[in-house]
This record gives C-alpha cells, structure tokens and sequence, in this order.
C-alpha cells in the first residue's frame, strides 16, 4: 500500500478533506484486510526484535482522533505480535493538578520511550491545542501569567511542539502522528452501540455527546494542529478510519516502513564478545559430552 499518500505536508491546511474517512484502499473488504495485517504482525514482530537488539532509536508512535474513532482497537490490534517487555503504553487523560502546575509538555516528556523500546501515546500533548482550544477556559487551569495568554498562544504551542520533536528526532527517537478520521455519522453508529452493548456501556461517557455537538470545532483545531506540526522529523498521517480494518492495515504498514528505513540487522559483536560466546559453546559442549 502507498502510505505517502496519507502522510500530511508540512502546512496542508486542507489534509482532512483530501481523505475520505470511508476509504477501503485495495481490500476487497474485512477479510482481504485481516489477512494482509497478519502477515505485517509477522514482519512487525521480526523488525521489533532487532530494534530492541540495535538499541539505538526508540520509536513514539502517537493516536489522536475523536471519541469512538478507534485508537483503542488500533493500538490492540495493530500491536498485537510486538513483545509486551519492549513497548510502553500511555493514556492521556484529564490532567491532574499536579500535572498543571507543570507546562503542558511536562507530563509526556517523562514517559517517552527509551532507546530499543517502543511507546504508544492514547492521546498525548496534542490535547492542549486541541480540547483546550475548543474549551479556551481550560486555559485558565494552567495558571500561566496573564501576559503569557495571547492571541499568539496557539501558534507558540505550535512552535513549542515542534521544537520539542524535533529536540527528540535529533536524540534518536522516530516519532509518528496518525489521526483517525471518521465521519460524524460513523462516530453516531459506534456511541449507539456503546449504549445498546451492555459490554461496552463503561465507554460512554456523559460528555461524549456535548463533545460531539462542536465537532466542526474541533475538525478545525485538527486542521490547524496538523497542518503546523506535521515536518520531515515527525510527520502526520491521516488514516481513515470508518472501517477499522482498513485503519489497522494503515497503520501497521507505516510503522513497518519506518522501521525498515533503519535498515535494521544484528548488532555486531565486539571481539570480546564473541571470545565470550566461543567459550560458553566450549563449556556447554564439555557438559554435553559428560553425559
């Protein structure tokens, strides 16, 4: 699959438009796409191996996207063959207190992933030039000085973000942006069935549906987010998502093509290191014929 073309210019104001959420790509339908993802858990579990092995980069791989959109399934499904030991998983939920007398970068930077690990963000820093710029009274919770609260914040997030990204690509670690696009009616038949499924009544929350009322709101803070944050360092990709198997097939394949970038193999080993191993095969093979 060409993943290019869900990835977002630096600056596309429109890169929301130019993807119907929709979009099945060459799956004939479910099937087609499960079988294609399989064969990427597989090749995604093999490249996890020596990325953990090589210890040089880590990889950060951040969800965002409207309630219901599938950021949960994404990072179950999508994940599903990577050894637990090697990934770290965060949800980013409503601050704490003592998270807000931090700045808003605060909370996630303690949490990034280590070199040789991968690490999943469920929501991440995002929110502040997202949720935030929707609800501009959350603003005041930060406490900032009251001359540090411009009309020029949003773009001085903008430029905080990609300092610290950039900061991050220059220390080893990959960072990729996916935001899972549905349709309003698409989220509509998904909040219906959290309520009809008894299973899945503990996902609705009372807020989904005020959430949902300023949806074109929030379609324009994604815009505006992604357009000024998607760069060379950490770009964007936008994944439809109304049918989660295709956004699964999507996803796994860009995170597959970054790691493949790398161009990934076994560490070498160091002299000493093999005299090591040439000396425990000595000590085994003695046992062995002790027998």
């Amino acid at each position: 699959m060409k993943i290019d073309r869900f990835r977002v210019r630096p600056g596309d104001r429109r890169a929301l438009q130019r993807h119907a959420s929709d979009f099945k790509g060459p799956f004939s339908g479910k099937a087609d796409a499960l079988e294609y993802l399989q064969k990427g858990i597989a090749r995604l579990e093999a490249r996890q191996q020596l990325f953990y092995a090589r210890n040089e980069h880590a990889l950060l791989l951040i969800f965002q996207g409207m309630d219901g959109s599938g950021k949960d399934s994404a990072i179950k499904h999508v994940l599903s063959g990577i050894n637990p030991l090697g990934t770290d998983v965060h949800t980013f939920k409503q601050p704490s207190s003592y998270e807000l007398a931090h700045d808003f970068l605060w909370r996630a930077s303690n949490v990034l992933p280590a070199r040789g690990r991968i690490g999943v963000f469920d929501r991440s820093y995002y929110e502040d030039v997202l949720v935030v710029r929707v609800h501009p009274e959350l603003i005041a919770a930060r406490q900032l000085p009251a001359d540090r609260v411009t009309p020029q914040i949003w773009k001085e997030r903008f430029e905080s973000i990609n300092a610290f990204e950039r900061h991050l690509w220059r220390n080893g670690t990959l960072v990729r942006k996916f935001f899972l696009q549905i349709s309003r009616d698409e989220q509509r038949k998904r909040l219906i069935k959290r309520l009809e499924d008894p299973a899945k009544n503990w996902k609705f929350s009372a807020a989904d549906l005020p959430e949902r009322a300023k949806w074109k709101d929030y379609m324009r803070a994604y815009e505006r987010a992604i357009a000024a944050t998607s760069s060379r360092e950490a770009p964007w990709y936008v994944i439809p998502a109304d049918h989660k198997w295709f956004a699964h097939a999507a996803i796994s394949d860009v995170i597959l093509e970054t790691l493949d970038e790398l161009d990934l193999a076994p560490p070498r080993l160091s002299k000493d290191k093999r005299r090591e191993l040439a000396e425990a095969q000595r000590v085994l093979a003695a046992e062995e014929s002790r027998r």
